[in-house]
């Protein structure tokens, strides 16, 4: 399913490098600081005055040339107007949002999104007057949407569930209902999928993921196009988050092994799944590239690409036994996150409200890292019978 992209390989390797001097490092070193100087009160003054717009240097918490350089990369990956970098995913979820709405407004939420998001929802939006309402992205989200709806906030695929639902048609649904659609596209990342080019409006990564590729950065980014990125960088900026500097570098060094890393982790978690689908402790399998997984035509034709990151279901058992299978794996760790170069297993509870979750076996996700598949393999076959 992989698409080739010489555009894009060439992207990753060589944007957000900085300008090109004699003598110049390969990558851009850690930027650290806080307070910048001026020569004239008249230039501080105008730094102040501009201190909101893109690659403006005024004070560090609103950027500094690696963070700049960074945004720029990301935003010309997603082909958006801009990027806004934050200190995780979930700060890039709370402040698009917050970005969004005001009090008195309604919010449509897809019912599959991060459980965090949806708390976020339910807690601080709620107490600032935001109505909050739930709804099944795998359905016409039309119905809705009402005369206040400020913004519609989705997944593709839907956490922990990978239901895969249109983007092209709640985008085009949420513009003709003049609401912001904001979609967390962390699973796929540009490689496999740009958002914006399909219609939504602002697109929302957890750069601790795929992008940092390791598992030891925390980030975050906003990417808007360009009806979006001027209120959004504004209100994100006032909040007064930022990303870390070595957040900023890891994420520029992940961006040149990204396309290889996603491929790489596609073929392993197909190789992986198609395993699992064949042991009679699990009844099913929860991964977009899979004919029976619900979103699978969206996904093949809005997508080029799946993650390694998915779940299976279970046959029923009870908590002993699920945690017997989870405790006698090896290779994979238990954590949250995901998108590094090592397995995890992590059981999962899906909360839903618009659509209960009826299925009575056990979700657990899977994210594949980099391991010999077969060692992979053989640790499971031997922890899947304490399921039985």
């Amino acid at each position: 399913m992989t698409k080739t992209t010489p555009d894009l390989s060439d992207s990753l390797v060589h944007l957000g490098r900085g300008p090109k001097t004699a003598g110049r490092p390969v990558n851009l070193p850690i930027t650290q600081g806080s307070t910048m100087l001026f020569d004239t009160l008249a230039e501080f003054e105008a730094a102040r005055e501009a201190r909101y717009q893109p690659e403006t240097l005024y004070y560090g918490r609103y950027g500094n040339p690696a963070s700049f350089e960074l945004e720029r990369a990301v935003a010309a990956l997603e082909g958006a107007a801009g990027c806004i970098t934050v200190s995780a995913g979930l700060t890039a979820v709370t402040l698009a949002l917050m970005g969004a709405a005001k009090a008195g407004d309604h919010i449509l939420v897809a019912d599959n999104v991060y459980a965090p998001t949806r708390s976020f929802c339910d807690t601080v939006l709620a107490r600032y007057g935001v109505e909050i309402s739930y709804f099944d992205p795998m359905q016409d989200a039309a119905p809705h949407f009402r005369p206040n709806t400020s913004a519609v906030m989705f997944e593709a695929p839907g956490s922990g569930t990978f239901e895969v639902p249109d983007i092209s048609a709640i985008a085009a649904t949420a513009k003709d209902n003049g609401a912001v659609s904001i979609i967390d596209g962390t699973w796929a990342t540009p490689v496999f999928c740009q958002p914006l080019k399909l219609g939504a409006d602002v697109v929302v990564h957890s750069g601790s993921k795929y992008i940092g590729g390791h598992a030891d950065s925390m980030i975050g980014f906003i990417v808007c196009n360009a009806a979006t990125y001027g209120q959004m960088r504004k209100s994100a900026l006032a909040f007064g988050d930022k990303a870390g500097a070595q957040d900023v570098f890891l994420s520029l060094r992940g961006l040149r092994t990204l396309e290889m890393r996603m491929k790489a982790a596609e073929a392993a978690g197909l190789e992986i799944a198609r395993f699992l689908q064949d042991q009679p402790q699990i009844s099913q399998i929860l991964h977009p590239a899979f004919p029976d997984c619900p979103g699978h035509r969206n996904w093949k034709r809005e997508f080029s690409g799946a993650a390694g990151l998915f779940s299976v279901v279970t046959k029923p058992c009870p908590d002993e036994k699920l945690h017997a299978f989870v405790d006698a794996l090896d290779l994979f760790g238990i954590g949250v996150s995901w998108g590094g170069f090592e397995s995890l297993v992590l059981p999962v509870a899906p909360l839903r409200t618009a659509n209960p979750w009826t299925d009575e076996g056990r979700v657990i996700r899977f994210n594949i890292g980099f391991e010999n598949t077969d060692s992979l393999k053989a640790d499971l076959a031997r922890a899947l019978p304490l399921l039985d």
